[in-house]
């Protein structure tokens, strides 16, 4: 079950595949903060290694799909 917009169908369920790699390494940030009333101060050990997680995730690894307006204005260009 799609959405029609216009001429172009969005498939929403491939969008919603994509791993997230750093989820678990983000909720305990997350929650350590809300622990500490938001004092950064007291988590940085999570704050480390969230940010060596961010830090080992590449675009080079991975392979772009472009985004939406691109590909809405793509198929735009060819009515006129």
């Amino acid at each position: 079950m799609g959405r029609k917009v216009g001429t172009v169908y969005i498939n929403p369920k491939k969008f919603g595949t994509f791993h997230k790699p750093c989820m678990k390494e983000m909720i305990a940030f997350l929650n350590c903060m809300a622990t500490n009333q938001l004092c950064d101060d007291k988590c940085v050990k999570q704050k480390e290694l969230l940010g060596t997680c961010m830090e080992a995730q590449s675009n080079k690894n991975r392979k772009s799909m472009g985004s939406i307006n691109y590909h809405l204005q793509r198929l735009s260009r060819g009515r006129k």
